[in-house]
């Protein structure tokens, strides 16, 4: 009985694996996407209100938006990209692609960030 269970048990574990693995971002990261609807929300209120978004290292204003301030910036990560769009992007790990909010686009996708206007500017000089 025991060597049916230990041979189970792992085949189990493997078959949830790979169908959880397999799964749509919008089912595994769920909770991520609906905070970072909320935030995107704000975000989108902060702009009719003030009549621009805030800036990528304005920490006040994007904690008092509901942003988690760390070490290294927000969580999720947020990126002014130009006057009119920005950014939400969960970043995990060293490479991408990553969940993040385009604005323009309005949708989640696993994807890579776009290059800030301000970033482009820089290596113009």
């Amino acid at each position: 009985m025991t060597k049916k269970i230990l041979i189970i048990l792992p085949i189990v574990l493997i078959g949830l694996g790979v169908i959880y693995f397999n799964l749509p971002f919008e089912i595994t990261r769920k909770s991520d996407i609906e905070f970072g609807n909320i935030l995107a929300d704000r975000i989108e209120d902060f702009k009719k209100e003030k009549g621009r978004l805030p800036t990528t290292d304005d920490w006040d204003i994007l904690e008092q938006l509901g942003f988690k301030i760390e070490n290294l910036g927000t969580y999720p990560s947020y990126e002014k990209i130009n006057e009119s769009e920005f950014e939400l992007i969960y970043l995990e790990g060293f490479d991408g692609p990553y969940l993040l909010y385009n604005s323009r686009q309005k949708h989640w996708k696993i994807d890579f960030p776009t290059i800030p206007d301000r970033w482009k500017e820089k290596a113009k000089d």
